[in-house]
């Protein structure tokens, strides 16, 4: 398991992208940028992002771009169009289109983003270790 704070910043970081795509589609739209009407649109896609978080157990790879990133994205989406529908919600086809490839470029593609970061890091690590054992001998 990475470490709880690798786990909490990948989770924030998601939260804060989902955030984004419902200002951003809301001011494109031109919509009250009220603080409810930001909630209204925003709650469906939070909770399928907590839903693609707890299906996958993402803490235990928060980065990992396969398992957990893609199913994420595509949690975040279906759950929260099927909300937004029960709840009485516009989903037209086009906003599920718009939807699924800008949460898809987010959530995935942060994670495609902070990939050679992280390897680059535990290599570095990694040859760390290895002068330091070398050193104890």
């Amino acid at each position: 398991m990475k470490s709880w704070r690798t786990a909490l910043g990948a989770f924030v970081i998601d939260v804060a992208l989902v955030t984004l795509f419902v200002l951003v589609g809301r001011r494109s739209h031109g919509e009250a940028n009220s603080v409810l009407g930001i909630i209204d649109t925003l709650w469906p896609f939070l909770v399928g992002l907590v839903v693609g978080w707890l299906v996958t157990w993402a803490w235990y790879r928060p980065l990992a771009i396969v398992w957990p990133g893609i199913p994420i994205w595509l949690m975040t989406v279906a759950v929260g169009m099927l909300i937004r529908t029960a709840a009485g919600q516009g989903v037209q086809p086009s906003f599920i289109a718009v939807a699924a490839v800008v949460l898809g470029a987010f959530l995935v593609g942060w994670r495609l983003i902070a990939l050679p970061f992280v390897r680059r890091r535990r290599t570095l690590a990694a040859a760390h270790q290895v002068a330091v054992d070398r050193a104890v001998r």
